[in-house]
């Protein structure tokens, strides 16, 4: 089995609703993600003859990926009050809301899915929340 690996990371923040500690404040993470993709065979046309896929290609869908989440307030939905909601809005805050509570284990299973979608046989993901927390998430 071949392996590829690499990585990117985004500065954001966010808190835990109804977590009984520091973390229930807002806060702030470089994030680092490591997205590892596997495959049996090497490809074998003009371009990626013996690779599993093209480095950059690779590298540059993992940037788009976790660029979209660099510098902004990651929230849970319905974790604020709507008028708290809507002044961070019209203060031009970048707000990105998610259906679940922004965790390294959680971010580590959406970018797994997010690559399985993009076509790629997903062996883990891995979010580094700081340099020695991570969660990762793998079907294996």
């Amino acid at each position: 089995m071949y392996t590829l690996k690499t990585e990117n990371s985004f500065n954001s923040a966010h808190f835990l609703a109804g977590y009984e500690g520091k973390c229930s404040n807002i806060h702030g993470h470089r994030w680092r993600v490591i997205i590892e993709i596997k495959s049996s065979r090497l490809k074998n046309d003009k371009q990626t003859k013996g690779m599993v896929d093209d480095f950059s290609t690779f590298k540059e869908n993992v940037r788009k990926e976790t660029d979209f989440y660099d510098h902004a307030l990651v929230i849970e939905k319905n974790t604020l009050k709507p008028a708290t909601l809507a002044a961070l809005k019209d203060e031009g805050i970048k707000m990105i809301e998610l259906d679940f509570r922004p965790t390294a284990e959680n971010f580590a299973k959406l970018f797994y899915d997010r690559f399985k979608t993009l076509g790629y046989d997903v062996k883990k993901a891995t979010v580094y929340e700081t340099p020695n927390n991570c969660a990762t998430y793998s079907e294996e």
